[in-house]
């Protein structure tokens, strides 16, 4: 058998918007782009990632490279680069690019033959657009040297905006992560009590997401009155709270939640406490729709946020969610993660999805949080995985 699976010259539609890509491409002044980030080759290859390498890159002395090239205008010339343990996955469900290669064996010699294909396409190539921060250096100076006269320009933005707005089954996917998220929090929140440490609650996480499909990212926990949240020998005792925060992976798209827990029942200061990060929850959550200025979110939430009595120790963000975290529409240029804030001036726009999470950091209470994923509706809004957003009482199911 061949390594690789050749295509013909003919193809199915795009599973992208070809004409939103080629009006992206043309206002960031590119010719011909080439992906090179397992998202955006995902989004764009219409296709899951290459199996083997879903967990890792490296392989020998180089390291896996998917390489999407997608010349402005002609989706009939476009090129996919795999790696030759992608054949057989490539051949079950054939992507609809029109030449797929599953012949690479590193970094090097994937964008090396993407450019030898791209130039018998005989499109223009004078400005190829790239993934500045997902292209390895030995593969950028080879992509340079072979297109000595071209300029090189990042095109992470003009990706980004492309996945801006979720079609039907991206949004299916997001829902499905969220659910599940949630559903497995609760689950381990019901089924363990006094003394289980927080290494203890995450491995009990990370096996309940896999049980439901997911891929375990990330589990973020607090309890008591400390604030770090790293997996720990520390105990979840009585009366103390515990805050759960966790990425889960459903086919590419990220559920990202946070709920809250306690062991025995939350007293009046408790209760009080999560009634306050609700309400601005809420508030965010109210300034959610088509047409409304991104900004329009940060507002309604620091609005609430300034009559609380925390306020000194409580904070609010609110960011993009799909196959990124942190992804458009960007809305704030002052939060943890640093970039700029287009969407705070520009409309909220139907499939948009966004994170909205309160964080308070009591002196005395502990680490508690509220953590949701809002999708903007033709209507207004829809919240994924809304279930568990009160105190959840530990140890119920034991």
């Amino acid at each position: 058998m061949q390594d690789h699976v050749a295509r013909g010259p003919q193809s199915p539609a795009t599973p992208f918007d070809a004409a939103k890509l080629d009006r992206l491409m043309e206002a960031a002044g590119l010719d011909v782009l080439i992906a090179t980030s397992k998202h955006n080759v995902q989004y764009l290859l219409g296709a899951e990632r290459a199996i083997f390498f879903d967990y890792m890159d490296a392989m020998g002395v180089s390291r896996y490279l998917p390489v999407l090239v997608y010349p402005m205008g002609a989706p009939g010339k476009a090129i996919y680069i795999g790696h030759r343990l992608e054949t057989h996955q490539r051949a079950v469900a054939p992507p609809w690019v029109p030449q797929v290669r599953t012949e690479s064996n590193g970094s090097v010699d994937a964008v090396t033959r993407a450019v030898e294909l791209l130039k018998h396409a005989a499109v223009p190539m004078k400005r190829v657009g790239v993934e500045m921060a997902f292209l390895p250096m030995d593969a950028g100076r080879a992509l340079a040297d072979a297109l000595p006269g071209a300029e090189l320009k990042d095109a992470l933005l003009t990706l980004e905006r492309l996945r801006a707005v979720k079609s039907a089954a991206e949004l299916a996917k997001l829902k499905a992560a969220s659910e599940r998220v949630v559903a497995s929090m609760l689950e381990v929140i019901a089924k363990h009590g006094p003394g289980t440490t927080k290494q203890e609650l995450s491995d009990a996480l990370r096996i309940a997401e896999a049980q439901r499909g997911l891929t375990f990212e990330y589990c973020l926990l607090a309890c008591g009155n400390s604030h770090n949240r790293a997996p720990s020998p520390q105990r979840w005792e009585q009366g103390d709270v515990l805050s759960l925060d966790s990425g889960g992976n459903y086919h590419g798209y990220i559920g990202d939640l946070a709920r809250m827990a306690v062991l025995g029942e939350p007293d009046g200061e408790l209760k009080d406490l999560l009634a306050a990060i609700e309400a601005v929850q809420r508030a965010a959550f109210a300034a959610v729709r088509p047409g409304a200025l991104g900004g329009a979110i940060y507002a309604a939430a620091e609005k609430e946020l300034a009559g609380i009595g925390q306020r000194d120790c409580t904070d609010f963000l609110a960011h993009g969610m799909g196959l990124v975290s942190h992804e458009a529409p960007r809305l704030t240029a002052n939060g943890p993660v640093p970039y700029d804030d287009p969407d705070a001036r520009l409309p909220l726009e139907p499939g948009m999805v966004v994170s909205i999470e309160t964080t308070m950091k009591h002196p005395k209470r502990g680490f508690i949080k509220l953590e949701d994923t809002v999708a903007v509706t033709p209507t207004g809004y829809e919240i994924f995985g809304g279930g568990g957003r009160d105190w959840n009482i530990g140890g119920r199911a034991l």
